[in-house]
């Protein structure tokens, strides 16, 4: 598995670079429309090396948080290396992020080739792996409920009373939550909040 490319660019066309390491020019496809760098410059690449009995095909990425993200969407149904690519051009990683958690069908439907049907489907594949424990927890703007200290705590009880991850963290962004707060007390004005917003 190749994970990690660091080279110089020789070539940058349209959603691909071609990278020189060591000697060796490695064609990586990347984001349509990211811009990786310009040819003669030195950059990292977080790569997903494909495997198909005709092809052997590299993804780059400048970080891991976005390759994590591409790996997941490779697990929806219906979902390749090109329309995941595509996705994260239409969106970025953290407009997809936001529109699986919010389930926001129409946003997804800007993805070139995913109908309602397709964007229905990534919400619901998605939208637990996306959320406290997804690939994009503890970076900002990336996970909706950080995993420790009252918060933390507050927000999973709140999804264990069926509340949404992404009402959860609206909830408690409006009480201003400190990490030493009680965490019962802290449930308790959260769902009075929710109590009075219905």
């Amino acid at each position: 598995m190749i994970a990690l490319l660091r080279g110089r660019i020789v070539s940058a066309a349209l959603g691909e670079v071609v990278l020189d390491v060591g000697g060796v020019g490695y064609a990586v496809r990347t984001v349509p429309g990211r811009r990786v760098g310009a040819p003669g410059t030195e950059v990292v690449l977080h790569t997903h090396l494909a495997v198909r009995e005709d092809a052997l095909t590299l993804y780059g990425f400048p970080d891991a948080t976005s390759r994590a993200l591409f790996e997941t969407l490779l697990g929806v149904t219906g979902v390749g290396p090109k329309l995941a690519l595509a996705a994260l051009g239409a969106l970025g990683a953290d407009g997809l992020r936001r529109a699986v958690v919010t389930e926001d069908v129409a946003a997804l439907t800007v993805v070139p080739g995913v109908g309602r049907k397709g964007a229905a489907r990534m919400v619901l594949e998605l939208r637990e792996k996306l959320g406290a424990a997804g690939p994009l927890a503890g970076v900002p703007g990336g996970g909706p409920v950080p995993a420790e200290g009252t918060r933390g705590e507050v927000a999973q009880a709140l999804e264990t009373l069926g509340y949404a991850p992404a009402e959860a963290v609206a909830v408690l962004d409006r009480l201003e939550v400190a990490d030493d707060a009680v965490p019962e007390d802290v449930l308790r004005a959260a769902l009075r909040t929710i109590g009075q917003r219905a």
